[in-house]
């Protein structure tokens, strides 16, 4: 059995602490980069190793399957010899599985019910449409079942619901809920939902049952807090017993999932639901350097809601962070490409490098760049932007109209919007087009001339066909990124995703428009339809040196040497339609959402806005955020307007002068321009 001390051994002062204290409820405030998970693993390792309770007696709940192996791994790393393996050591759902397979008869199911996927509950979803007559094309099953999970992580039943009477969205997904739930129980099955919502229906309703466990479970222990919702708190409260042995470890300073139903007041009243609650705050770093730090700990700062901490760091000061303004967002990616290309490839690997973006149509104009140069990159937790399904989609109606020969095109153009062509259509399609030597569009053609479709399709195919054809004189007289916002109206695929009830559509929205700004760099459609054929056809190995593109949101919980953050303009950081929606709580979440991505940097981060931004073929003035008026002064570096030579948008001196009574430009520049003279005194 390892020594006291040998399992303290690398903990600092504060870590130590939050360890040894095991009795009663605690809240350990662990900073990004602070060693959270060491403290949590250790203090799981040290109450098995002090014989406090039997691995069978300790509950450990953490958010991912991946963060309970590593600490299953841990734990046995630290007790050898010993059987220590932790039982119920999982997540919320996971351990939801053992409880409800024990006991699933108290709640009328079968031990052996099955666990619905999401592929399972969109088709049962779907068959409820058909038969209560719901439009799945304008309410999609994937966006009813994130309202029904929504309702779930906040402990509601369809009985519980109160919807109000003029309220026909809801009244519908209310509705399909109550069927929705009969008929699972029908076939025995759960969905993830249902995991945690039944287990605290069980234990509710049957305190015998949930009283063995209260009784077992000596300590409880979870991970990353933050990010509870309503039904997991709930869930936890259910467990905890007299002694109140919990361990929450978190940062309410990450908590940026709001949009999943994580709900940061379960963090900030921790004291409130256990009143003799110990707070342990972890507030040495071990990731970045001191001016990264002291950067993030000044933007959070502003936040009003939260328990307090400012992070700090024994390593050196390092590289001030770098705030770099640009005249467009053009610039802005190829500013940036520069900077990696001429200082940050010598210094790091380029696996070590990562872009930050809030919105992710932003990774199209670094993806532009990227190619342009030869320099690697990859998407994670996403889709390179021309692979994106409406993306493919807008382009499959310019290559038909390009070219007429295009058969891949005009297919995917007839799925999308849907208009009612089965497979059976479309292979009849084909075998004519085959059989006399035909492109499909011909075929089509024919088809109606020869009265071989059923009515409703003939007329279907009719008026695409008239309106193919329209376009193609259209491409003759406009320009072709006007002719792109035509198509998407008078095809009805702008009104499919404006009207369809979605989750993905604002992003798929958001990356129409991006493909409108695109289309601006190239003189004509056919060079653009090259472009495209060049950009998806390029080699994208995942593997190799490649520099990381992601949102900042899938940046949460990883690490990077060098960190660069574009787009920090009013609207876009924060995000205009989040602060419309939640107003001051969403400010806040987005400055959490700022500090985890500093945060990320190892060595050195930069952030950058631009002055202009195309916004569907307009140029429309940006203006700086108003985080950067938040950073600390002294651990940033603010540089001159940073452009292609090759254009004399703005006139800036190296030397940052200006001179105050030159020609008006916009607010952004004369907000900049302000600032420009503050920084310089």
């Amino acid at each position: 059995m390892p020594s006291e001390n040998k399992l303290l051994d690398n903990l600092n002062i504060e870590q130590k602490k939050a360890v040894l204290d095991t009795e009663g409820p605690n809240l350990i405030v662990a900073g990004a980069g602070s060693g959270k998970t060491r403290v949590l693993t250790t203090k799981l390792a040290y109450i098995i190793s002090e014989k406090r309770a039997w691995p069978n007696q300790i509950l450990c709940v953490t958010f991912t399957n991946k963060a309970a192996k590593e600490m299953q791994n841990r734990v046995l790393g630290f007790i050898k010899g010993e059987s220590s393996a932790v039982p119920w050591l999982g997540t919320f759902h996971s351990i939801s599985v053992k409880f409800l397979r024990r006991h699933a008869e108290a709640i009328g199911f079968k031990s052996n019910f099955t666990i619905l996927d999401t592929d399972d509950q969109k088709k049962l979803i779907k068959k409820i449409c058909e038969a209560e007559n719901i439009d799945a094309k304008k309410i999609s099953p994937q966006f009813i079942i994130a309202f029904i999970d929504n309702w779930k992580n906040k402990g509601l039943m369809y009985e519980d619901i109160k919807i109000k009477k003029n309220n026909l969205l809801e009244t519908q997904i209310l509705k399909v809920y109550s069927i929705y739930q009969k008929k699972t129980q029908d076939l025995n099955a759960m969905d993830f939902g249902d995991l945690i919502l039944f287990t605290v229906k069980l234990f509710e309703n049957n305190n015998d049952i949930a009283d063995i466990y209260r009784k077992n479970f000596k300590y409880i222990l979870v991970d990353e807090y933050q990010d509870t919702n309503f039904i997991q708190n709930k869930w936890l409260k259910l467990l905890v017993n007299s002694n109140q042995n919990i361990c929450c470890v978190g940062d309410d300073d990450q908590s940026i999932y709001s949009w999943r139903g994580a709900e940061i007041k379960n963090f900030l009243t921790f004291d409130k639901i256990y009143p003799n609650c110990k707070v342990y705050k972890l507030e040495q770093n071990y990731r970045s350097t001191k001016n990264i730090l002291e950067t993030a700990s000044g933007l959070i700062s502003n936040n009003t809601s939260r328990v307090g901490k400012k992070l700090w760091s024994s390593e050196i000061d390092g590289e001030t962070v770098k705030l770099n303004c640009y005249s467009n967002g053009k610039d802005e990616a190829a500013g940036v490409s520069d900077i990696i290309e001429k200082k940050i490839k010598e210094k790091y690997s380029l696996n070590n490098v990562s872009i930050l973006v809030r919105a992710i149509y932003q990774t199209r104009e670094f993806e532009e760049r990227f190619l342009k140069i030869g320099l690697g990159y990859r998407v994670l937790g996403g889709i390179r932007f021309y692979e994106r399904a409406e993306i493919k989609d807008a382009i499959s109606y310019l290559r038909i109209v390009n070219q007429k020969f295009d058969d891949l095109a005009l297919e995917r153009v007839i799925g999308s919007p849907k208009k009612g062509v089965g497979d059976a259509t479309l292979k009849k399609i084909y075998d004519f087009a085959i059989n006399k030597k035909l492109c499909l569009e011909d075929a089509i053609i024919n088809l109606i001339e020869l009265n071989q479709f059923k009515p409703k399709i003939k007329k279907t195919f009719s008026i695409l066909i008239k309106m193919i054809e329209k376009w193609r004189k259209e491409a003759k007289v406009i320009k072709h990124y006007d002719l792109l916002k035509i198509i998407l109206d008078e095809s009805g695929y702008s009104s499919m995703i404006k009207n369809k009830k979605d989750l993905e559509n604002e992003n798929r929205l958001e990356n129409l428009k991006e493909l409108i700004r695109a289309m601006q760099d190239y003189d004509n459609l056919q060079n653009f339809l090259e472009h495209v054929s060049l950009a998806t056809s390029a080699d994208q190995k995942w593997e190799g040196e490649k520099v990381n593109l992601m949102t900042m949101h899938a940046a949460k919980g990883l690490e990077f040497d060098v960190v660069f953050l574009p787009g920090w303009e009013e609207g876009l950081f924060p995000h205009q339609k989040s602060l419309q929606e939640k107003g001051d709580f969403a400010l806040e979440e987005e400055r959490r959402l700022a500090y985890v991505g500093i945060t990320r940097a190892k060595k050195e981060a930069f952030l950058s806005f631009a002055m202009r931004r195309a916004y569907q073929g307009d140029w429309m003035d940006a203006i700086p955020s108003r985080f950067i008026n938040e950073l600390p002064e002294d651990n940033i570096e603010k540089n001159e307007i940073l452009e292609d030579e090759s254009k004399d948008d703005f006139d800036f001196n190296q030397d940052n002068s200006i001179e105050l009574g030159e020609e008006y430009r916009s607010p952004g520049w004369d907000r900049l321009k302000k600032r420009l003279v503050k920084w310089k005194k």
